[in-house]
Order: structure tokens, then sequence, then C-alpha cells
């Protein structure tokens, strides 16, 4: 009889595991390679950087400091739930902003963009040649923003403003590293010759 029970229990378990809500994520992710595929990619790197990453990283550099102005020295900290909130809300776009930098298909720039500094960045045309031949590298850098934007959520939820100064550095580091792999590299090349 105990038997019994327990191969009903086991069976009740396991059926309640199957019908999970992340059972159900799991087996829609087994089949999420056509999924992929079938996602279509509007917005341009550019705009995705413009709209979503660049505004997001302002959030975080922004929300510790120090200003010096003919009213004195004043502290800039997330003092509020709302203020730490916008920092929250900020990693998130920035993890996510990450999720979308690695979709196939999406182009450097809208039709018809130059260069706002020819000669020194890119032109569309030659960024989107670079991200596709160096593809594996490109996802490496937006991998890099999702793990530091990980990073500043945690900071965030935790109230740490000297974690976000500090998340806040790397950050820089890595958006600096992808800009002179893909934007303007002909910079790198040319400051490791003098």
């Amino acid at each position: 009889m105990r038997r019994q029970i327990a191969a009903v229990l086991c069976a009740a378990a396991v059926g309640v595991v199957a019908l999970s809500p992340l059972a159900v994520a799991q087996q829609k992710a087994a089949g999420s390679g056509k999924a992929a595929r079938d996602r279509q990619a509007y917005s341009t790197v550019k705009d995705i950087m413009e709209s979503i990453i660049d505004p997001s990283a302002d959030v975080l550099w922004r929300a510790v400091g120090t200003i010096m102005d003919k009213e004195g020295v004043q502290e800039l900290l997330p003092k509020t739930q709302e203020d730490w909130l916008e920092q929250r809300r900020a990693a998130v776009r920035i993890i996510e902003g990450g999720n979308l930098l690695m979709m196939r298909g999406r182009e450097a720039a809208p039709a018809g963009t130059k260069s706002e500094a020819p000669g020194v960045e890119l032109e569309p045309a030659e960024i989107a040649a670079l991200i596709k031949k160096k593809r594996k590298s490109f996802d490496a850098f937006a991998k890099a923003l999702q793990a530091i934007g990980l990073e500043a959520l945690r900071a965030s939820e935790a109230k740490n403003p000297d974690l976000l100064v500090e998340i806040g550095g790397r950050m820089e580091d890595v958006c600096e590293s992808c800009h002179k792999t893909f934007w303007y590299p002909q910079e790198t090349r040319a400051s490791t010759r003098n």
C-alpha cells in the first residue's frame, strides 16, 4: 500500500513539474530555433543605441556624483524609492538592450545614414560588414553589457551607490572597447602605431 501511495505521489509530482510554467518555457525554448529565425529586426543598432542603451547608461552614470557650483557642493545619490526604481529600470533596459543587439538581421544604421565623423568613424555599411565578420566578438560585447546591467540591477535593488559608481566605470570600458572595435577601429590602429 505504501508503495502504491508513493508511486501515485511521484506521478503527481512529475505531472506538476511537467506542467509548471518553467517546464512549459523550457519546452518552448527547445523549439525556439525556428522562433528566433522568425523574429523580425525592425530597428537598427544605431536606433537601439540611441533609444535604449545610451539613455539608460546615462541614467546609471548620472546616479552618483558630485556637483560644484555657485551654490556649493552637491552630492548626487538616489535617495527616494522612485530614484532607485529609475536605476533599476535603466539596468533592465541595458540587459534587454543586449538581447536586441544580438538579434541577427539588424542593420547598423537606417538606410541613407552617413557617418557623423567621416574618416574617424566607419560608414554604416562598413560597420555592418565588420559586425557580420566578427559576430562572436560583437555578441561578446553585448553579453558583457548585459552582465554589467545585471550587476547594476542588483546594486539598485541593494540601494548601493558605491557599487553603481564602480559599475559605471566598467560599463564605460565595455562601451568604448566595442566602439573602438566596430565604429572607429582606425583610431585604435593609429594609436598603436604612435
